[in-house]
């Protein structure tokens, strides 16, 4: 385990490390409200080789190592197994929610959209590693309500070739949504509009 302040200071993960936070179990003295990735087969990204801050803006760079039996190729397609698109999505959204958090930002990450994605290449079950490069353009922290957002374009390439982008991934940091008490019913067991104010 690492204290936050070391967290708060790294500039690069392990998959160990990536897997602890993903259980919770990475900082000794986490704040109240503290995110967790999300845990194996979800968990996108193997390692985290840069992390760099630079006031509002910054750069986050993972890797996914490839396995032949990866789960996603058993189903997506019988006869024609590709690394769904919405994974890497996904996985730029995950580095985004973990930029975020190391920049201070306390609370759960959720993603909050992206404006373009666009696809040139594929990732099958004999490429090797496929990187994640961020460029964070806006972090800033709200605060009144204590929220966070954080803003970047990511170029994916799969064993060095460029194969798609995806243009401006959001994510937010969100106070008192989370739902530690799961499969219990309780006051977040229940998803819809996050902010009820605006209904």
């Amino acid at each position: 385990m690492i204290s936050y302040a070391e967290y708060l200071a790294r500039s690069s993960f392990s998959k160990q490390e990536l897997l602890a936070l993903s259980q919770g179990n990475l900082v000794k003295d986490p704040p109240a409200e503290f995110i967790r990735l999300p845990a194996p087969p979800m968990l996108m990204v193997d390692r985290v080789v840069e992390l760099t801050r630079n006031g509002p803006r910054g750069r986050i760079v993972g890797e996914q190592d490839i396995h032949f039996d990866d789960w996603f190729f058993h189903c997506h397609f019988r006869g024609d197994p590709v690394q769904p698109g919405c994974l890497g999505v996904d996985a730029v959204w995950q580095l985004v929610g973990l930029y975020t958090s190391a920049a201070g930002a306390p609370g759960s990450g959720r993603a909050l959209g992206c404006k373009e994605v666009e696809f040139a290449g594929q990732i099958r079950p004999y490429n090797q590693v496929v990187r994640y490069e961020v460029d964070i353009r806006r972090f800033s922290q709200l605060k009144e309500s204590g929220s966070a957002v954080a803003i970047g374009s990511a170029k994916v390439l799969v064993d060095g070739e460029l194969i798609y982008t995806v243009k401006d991934a959001k994510v937010g940091m969100f106070l008192g949504i989370a739902y530690p008490d799961y499969p219990a019913r309780s006051e977040n067991s229940v998803g819809g509009i996050m902010d009820r104010s605006q209904a």
